[in-house]
């Protein structure tokens, strides 16, 4: 009745407007209900909201992944990353092959510059984005089919709804760490190969000849197959896809239900499959072994704090925690985390607002009850149930904030009809202010000391941002301020090994060498036990090495990395140091065997395939110098180290169209970098070509003098 008297008063109300101004009027509505129109805000709002992070430095996991990951260096490697594990030195298990092939194509293409990454991480979210619109405005059809008179105008209500799910989905800055970080990509590559094989199937559903249904349901299976092996998530994805076409969806009969279970749990075993290609990891990282009570309530405070974070999202930072024991000390810090007390209650009021909506009728009752269904199912493995390496993440929320938003939608649609011109209004004032804060929020990833501050400023206490923030301030020489964050974090965890490698590591820089010496005994004497615990902790092995021999004692550097080799096999800088050591003190021969054995087992290394063919010039033997060389020109398509090698060679033994060719290969791989055109002039030379050489010499001094300009701007 209430719904009827607001109608009435509507149409009363424009009842005196002119003709022309009506027309007007549902002409614009006409242009903003457009698909193209929507498409276009949807991708114009993504990549607006994260443009400042576009011109970000490499923060993180970013320094690996998108700088030294050997797998990312050459297009010979598309196979081959599905061989191996995401990080190779890490107790992660994280299999995410598709990943890695995204950063091919951006190595490719922009070499390391961050840019390029941080522009395929917008356009990937952007075109998540896209597609979800057009996802859900489907899913959304379908469900308010039987009810479109009820709720008040044909599709057109369905579709918008749609469009503000997507469009407050894509500008909320809750997924800053899946869109401004370049190593948290896998979310929207997961999430943009999902809507993409959804869509797909749908549309093959309407295909009227058999073998379009046969093409498009095989495209469709192979995304979802793609999708797995950009991330685990997208196991939620196949699970929802099921939930919505074996639960939801009423058209669907007995026989298609059938097959579609079947083709899903195949899919889902020919992942399985891949994930057994990679070695098996032989150690292990800690796990939080919880009672039942407190998972119970790390559950409740996790559902508090997502649902705090998506309706107001403040103090955004990667180190989030339910779990603050330095909270509980003395009084005040105590009262510090009243905070995380209250997230238990605002989690059970989350869930009790799940609960009463759905269980409310009314024509959008079944949209709730998916969208609300959507938000528990893929916020369950993350709610703490499971041990994982955090207790609450922000980019988790990816998937779940999905579910969460159709529910709201679903609340929005079945308020009175008079509601609704409100409910649109307030839902692009949400767009407004979540588009601001998300751009705030990409500002803090300009830089990593930006990065670091911004995470301690908003209440990140973690280990690791404070020891990066001191490694920064080690690398610009400012050791003071390096020592003081060491030893906080020392104070915190005493047992923390890269905290004391780090504090060493700054106290030989400062020239404290025996303090240094002291800590990085200590650090390879609790390698035993840390190793099990932490990666990457042979660092201290392979430091206390260098020390020993800056102290002329080889001797006991030997002996440090041999113990290091039995405790680390297959640790190429432990390998590469020894050989390293061993051709200084016994000549090239000796250390081949070493190096020969690991570029054996790991073809794909370029750092030993190069190392290789130096030690095969340094003997002498230059046809096997040669072929190494070539073999690690095709391993990195952007370095020119072995080039070089090879030009010098060629040019030593006067085989100048060789080098110059040769040479000429590494100029294109690296035009903005004068050692290059110094090789080449010296080739040219020698070539007897002096006009040529003089031009080479020239850019040579251009590139040069602009080095020292580019310096002198940023200092």
């Amino acid at each position: 009745m209430t719904s009827t008297l607001c109608l009435r008063e509507t149409h009363m109300a424009h009842a005196p407007r002119s003709r022309p101004a009506i027309s007007l009027q549902y002409k614009l509505a006409g242009y903003l209900k457009g698909d193209l129109l929507r498409s276009l805000l949807l991708v114009l709002l993504a990549v607006a909201v994260h443009i400042p992070a576009l011109s970000g430095q490499l923060i993180w996991d970013d320094g690996y992944l998108a700088q030294e990951n050997p797998f990312i260096k050459s297009p010979l490697f598309i196979f081959e990353v599905f061989r191996h594990y995401l990080f190779l030195d890490s107790f992660s298990p994280h299999y995410r092959p598709v990943q890695n092939l995204s950063y091919i194509v951006d190595y490719l293409f922009w070499n390391t510059n961050p840019y390029g990454f941080h522009l395929t991480n917008v356009v990937l979210h952007a075109a998540s984005g896209l597609l979800l619109y057009f996802l859900l405005k489907r899913l959304f059809r379908t469900f308010l089919r039987r009810h479109g008179t009820a709720i008040g105008v044909e599709a057109s209500v369905s579709s918008t709804a749609a469009f503000f799910v997507a469009l407050l989905w894509v500008v909320h800055p809750v997924h800053s760490a899946a869109v401004d970080y370049i190593s948290g990509r896998a979310d929207s590559l997961a999430a943009l190969l999902s809507c993409a094989g959804w869509l797909l199937f749908l549309q093959a559903r309407s295909a009227k000849q058999r073998w379009a249904r046969g093409l498009l349901w095989a495209c469709a299976l192979l995304l979802g197959l793609l999708a797995l092996s950009s991330r685990e998530t997208a196991g939620l994805w196949l699970l929802l896809f099921l939930l919505n076409h074996l639960g939801f969806e009423k058209t669907t009969g007995r026989r298609a239900k059938t097959i579609l279970l079947v083709s899903c749990i195949s899919l889902f075993a020919a992942y399985v499959g891949l994930r057994h290609l990679p070695e098996r990891r032989s150690g292990q990282g800690a796990a939080n072994e919880w009672s039942k009570p407190v998972r119970a309530v790390l559950m409740l405070r996790a559902l508090g704090d997502y649902g705090r974070l998506m309706l107001f999202p403040s103090h955004l930072h990667m180190e989030r925690t339910l779990l603050k024991g330095y909270n509980y000390r003395d009084e005040t810090s105590w009262e510090r985390s009243a905070g995380t007390e209250y997230l238990s209650i605002g989690g059970l009021a989350v869930l009790a607002i799940l609960l009463y909506a759905c269980r409310r009728r009314g024509p959008a009752q079944r949209l709730r009850v998916f969208g609300a269904s959507w938000f528990l199912i893929s916020y369950l493995p993350t709610s703490n149930i499971v041990s994982l390496n955090a207790t609450v993440a922000e980019h988790w929320l990816y998937l779940p904030s999905i579910g969460l938003l159709m529910f709201l939608a679903g609340c929005a649609l079945d308020l009175p009809l008079c509601w609704r011109k409100g409910l649109t209004v307030g839902a692009s004032c949400a767009v407004i202010a979540l588009s601001v804060r998300s751009a705030i929020r990409s500002a803090d990833w300009v830089s990593p000391e930006t990065f670091y501050r911004t995470t301690l400023a908003e209440g990140g206490a973690g280990m690791r941002i404070t020891i990066n923030l001191a490694l920064i301030y080690s690398g610009r020489g400012e050791y003071a301020k390096a020592e003081a964050l060491c030893r906080q974090v020392l104070a915190a965890m005493p047992d923390y090994p890269m905290a004391r490698n780090n504090l060493a590591h700054v106290l030989s820089r400062e020239g404290r060498l025996k303090e240094a010496e002291a800590l990085f005994v200590a650090d390879r004497k609790a390698a035993e036990q840390a190793r099990k615990d932490s990666p990457r902790t042979w660092i201290a092995a392979c430091n206390l090495a260098r020390l020993r021999h800056f102290q002329k004692n080889d001797q006991a550097a030997f002996a440090i990395l041999d113990q290091a080799q039995n405790d680390y096999p297959g640790t190429w800088e432990l390998i590469s140091y020894k050989a390293e050591l061993v051709r200084e003190s016994k000549g090239p021969d000796a250390a081949l065997r070493m190096v020969e054995d690991f570029a054996r087992a790991n073809w794909w290394h370029y750092g030993a395939a190069a190392a290789l063919g130096r030690l095969y010039a340094q003997k002498g033997d230059l046809p096997r110098a040669e072929a190494a060389l070539r073999h690690a020109t095709w391993l990195d398509v952007h370095d020119a180290e072995a080039l070089n090698l090879m030009a010098s060679m060629s040019l030593r033994q006067n085989r100048l169209d060789d080098a110059y060719r040769t040479q000429r290969r590494a100029v294109a791989r690296q035009p903005d970098q004068p050692r290059q055109y110094a090789l080449l002039s010296n080739i040219l030379e020698k070539m007897a070509r002096p006009a040529e050489a003089k031009l080479a010499g020239a850019e040579v001094a251009r590139l040069e003098n602009l080095a020292r300009l580019n310096s002198s701007l940023v200092n």
